[in-house]
């Protein structure tokens, strides 16, 4: 390499070197803040970069070596200048990106001033500069607050509507429900969380956070949460974490409900979208190159379909108004209530031979049956097992002659779905079983909901498929100004959404192609056949079973020219899930893959800089 005089790098001001950066058209710099700049690049020593292809990364390791060798401790050292660029691309000609960078040493403090992410190969094709859009986000949960994040990084000016007061979505806890407990009623004030007080995560810490921001245990912070499996104040307070590192916030309009986004009709602003919104300051009507909707999907509840419902006479609740167990301990009954009187032979008895409608009775714990098995329907039966007197689990997956009493229990039922509801407040299983029961919790899962979203009928959602989309993304006739970011569930989210928003923050600025419309139709029809080949409902078209979630990250991970998922946070996913259901009462406290955890945080080393303090914990 043709090293430099000391006093060369001496003699450059950072303004010079931008100049020399950016004067080509083909080299359109990405800047970052100084905070970004401080994670994306560590100390010379233990400099990693988890941006771009392993080339890329080879690359970055190639400049710091260089820098190393100059003996630089206190100067201006010009990464940026083209004779760098050019050793590289002698030296690897299938780089498909270079990472550029000027670096400050001031009194022994390191300055991260300007990096850039550059497509070297742009210099040697014909396609047009990387283009920066304005682009609107609907949501600011972890979904949300992710996408702000890598559309700033590819140069796109982004705003983030958010009806809530403060970030994390779905992660928010509230003791307030609403107050149609089934959430029917359509003029219903809707709450937006569907968190319960006791929930817990069910994949562990280490899988669940962001590629680049390790969701690692702070166990010297006593109000944090340090457990595998933490809590959801632990949760939101790693997504608090992030924005302030991201600086994410500043890009956040709290209290502010989207309440239609639409293609701009005007001639002047075609292939633009029109955004309303409402806040204390009143409505807003804005223009946008793109909305990125990010809106979650937990919030507008799925209900069992039971014959006889109608006429049975006990209440029905949606676990999206499930918050604490308190309320199924104990009942209080009165003459004239139907429903009791009825589903109990010995306070039927008693409360028949009254006549006094100011006579009271007291049944010290209810019957309860809860639909569903998945995660909301373990956790929520066994948490109200602990207060009533029986909890019955109906579940669709079992088989029709299912009935067993779960482990750990004395009064926890496993049984198939339910048959039929009887107006005497008998509910009938499947298994040929009766229970007058007192409640039906239904832990049946959430529909896809986008009222503000008016697409012409471009986007529909037809018994909870959002359709059709791109790669669960783009709809192929408005791509690319819009796309929705998190509608794959049973999944590893947060790092999802990192792939998913890195794509569509390429795609927005140029970096990254779409198919063709045409294109993306097949693929979507070649998707559906192959569901409905395999008899899988529509409405599982977003659920990610088996490999799927890990082969669609890759995808993603692929077209971003990023690092694939690590093979650990796969494993870890995986082990997690089936001790589920080989141990669902005990899994989130028990576990057998140290090994994994070991991985994970040697891996975390390298994202240091997120947590400072974890170091020494980290290297231990």
């Amino acid at each position: 390499m043709n090293s430099y005089p000391h006093n060369y790098y001496n003699s450059r001001y950072s303004g010079d070197l931008i100049e020399t950066i950016e004067k080509p058209s083909c080299w359109p710099a990405l800047q970052f803040e100084v905070r970004e700049i401080k994670r994306e690049l560590q100390a010379f020593e233990a400099w990693e970069l988890r941006i771009g292809s392993s080339n890329t990364i080879r690359c970055a390791s190639f400049i710091a070596q260089s820098v190393r060798n100059l003996g630089l401790t206190q100067s201006y050292v010009a990464a940026g200048h083209p004779r760098w660029l050019d050793h590289i691309y002698a030296n690897d000609r299938s780089t498909s990106g270079v990472v550029v960078m000027q670096a400050v040493l001031l009194g022994g403090v390191v300055v991260w001033n300007q990096i850039a992410i550059h497509r070297y190969s742009l210099a040697h094709s014909n396609r047009d500069p990387t283009t920066s859009r304005h682009v609107a986000v609907v949501g600011a949960g972890a979904a949300g607050l992710v996408t702000a994040r890598e559309l700033r990084r590819e140069g796109h000016s982004v705003v983030v509507l958010e009806r809530g007061s403060q970030i994390g979505g779905v992660w928010t806890y509230t003791s307030q429900v609403e107050p149609d407990p089934l959430s029917l009623d359509p003029t219903r004030p809707v709450v937006h969380s569907s968190v319960y007080k006791s929930l817990r995560t069910n994949i562990p810490r280490e899988c669940m956070g962001f590629t680049d921001f390790p969701f690692a245990a702070r166990p010297h912070d006593g109000s944090r949460d340090p457990r595998r499996h933490p809590g959801h104040s632990e949760v939101l307070a790693y997504l608090r974490d992030f924005a302030k590192e991201f600086d994410v916030e500043e890009m956040i309009r709290f209290e502010t409900e989207v309440v239609r986004a639409e293609p701009a009709a005007d001639e002047e602003n075609r292939g633009k979208w029109r955004v309303e919104s409402r806040s204390s300051d009143g409505a807003a009507d804005e223009i946008y190159d793109a909305v990125v909707v990010c809106n979650g999907h937990y919030t507008e509840p799925r209900h069992a379909h039971i014959a006889g419902i109608d006429s049975w006479p006990g209440k029905q609740i949606h676990s999206h108004n499930y918050r604490v167990p308190d309320p199924f301990k104990d009942q209080v009954l009165a003459q004239g209530s139907h429903h009791y009187t009825e589903a109990c032979g010995l306070v039927k008895s008693l409360v028949s031979s009254l006549n006094s409608w100011m006579v009271f009775f007291l049944l010290p714990l209810q019957i309860v049956i809860v639909i569903g098995s998945s995660a909301s329907g373990v956790d929520i039966s066994r948490d109200i097992a602990k207060v009533a007197k029986e909890v019955h689990v109906s579940s669709r997956s079992t088989s029709p002659d299912t009935y067993e009493m779960l482990p750990g229990y004395d009064n926890l039922w496993l049984h198939p779905v339910i048959e039929t509801a009887r107006i005497d407040g008998s509910v009938v299983f499947q298994n040929g079983k009766t229970v007058y029961a007192d409640t039906i919790m239904h832990c049946t899962g959430y529909k896809y909901y986008l009222p503000f979203l008016d697409t012409k009928g471009e986007v529909t959602i037809d018994d909870n498929r959002v359709g059709p989309l791109y790669k669960h993304v783009f709809p192929p006739a408005l791509s690319p100004g819009l796309s929705f970011i998190g509608l794959p569930w049973q999944i590893t989210p947060f790092p999802m959404f990192e792939l998913q928003s890195k794509w569509v923050a390429a795609v927005l600025s140029g970096r990254v192609s779409l198919p063709s419309q045409d294109e993306m139709m097949e693929d979507i029809k070649a998707f559906y056949n192959k569901l409905e080949a395999s008899g899988i409902p529509r409405r599982y078209t977003h659920l990610m079973p088996d490999d799927s979630q890990f082969e669609y990250d890759n995808w993603l991970a692929d077209q971003c020219d990023y690092p694939r998922i690590e093979k650990w946070r796969e494993e870890m996913f995986y082990i997690g899930f089936k001790r589920i259901y080989a141990q669902s009462a005990t899994y989130r406290d028990n576990w057998d893959d140290d090994h994994l955890i070991v991985e994970a945080y040697d891996d975390f080393v390298k994202f240091m800089s997120s947590y400072p303090e974890l170091l020494p914990l980290l290297k231990t």
